[in-house]
């Protein structure tokens, strides 16, 4: 088991606070929008059952561990769902931990509603994790990249102090947009 270090230590509660602050934040913003809400493997953590009380929630995890709505993997077609169910789909620190993200964005855009919202994060600059396996890191554009067939509203980051260009971590709101079919050739990244 790896020891974490004083970058790991001086940065954790940091960077759950940012987490919990985006949550906050996008909770206040659809407080008058209801529906379906799914959140992706929460584990024992319930902000998000708190502060969306608006929506039904489902949860969605690989494993019954936690006692989820639903067991299922994100990055497969869970023909359990209906195409369109959610109006929301939450997915906080998961998807670094896929084996396939394209796959998981992929269902998650099949399974919301056209114009529901996506809110996902992950780490860029931080250790591996568990739980196992923690395989990608995601910058800003390889957000535009992975959610290129969503409207992107917000790509919020948490700065790494004295280390530009490498932040701690991603949080990301976005709308689905079911008539979106984005190429290679189409995206634009911002200059760096």
């Amino acid at each position: 088991m790896a020891t974490p270090s004083k970058f790991d230590n001086d940065t954790f509660l940091p960077a759950r606070e940012h987490l919990n602050d985006f949550l906050k934040k996008w909770a206040i913003s659809l407080r008058h929008e209801s529906g379906k809400l799914l959140e992706v493997g929460p584990q024992d953590r319930s902000l998000v059952s708190e502060s969306f009380g608006n929506f039904a929630i489902d949860t969605l995890d690989i494993v019954d561990t936690y006692s989820p709505t639903i067991i299922g993997d994100i990055t497969k077609t869970n023909h359990h769902i209906p195409d369109s169910t959610y109006d929301c789909v939450v997915c906080m620190e998961v998807i670094e931990h896929t084996l396939n993200p394209f796959d998981a964005v992929k269902e998650i855009r099949r399974i919301l509603k056209d114009g529901g919202y996506l809110l996902i994060s992950a780490p860029l600059n931080w250790r591996i994790h568990g739980p196992i396996p923690d395989c990608w890191r995601i910058t800003e554009h390889g957000w535009k990249a992975l959610l290129r067939d969503f409207d992107i509203i917000e790509i919020d980051s948490l700065e790494t102090p004295e280390r530009e260009l490498f932040p701690i971590k991603y949080n990301v709101a976005a709308k689905c947009n079911k008539n979106k079919a984005t190429l290679d050739s189409e995206l634009v990244f911002r200059y760096i």
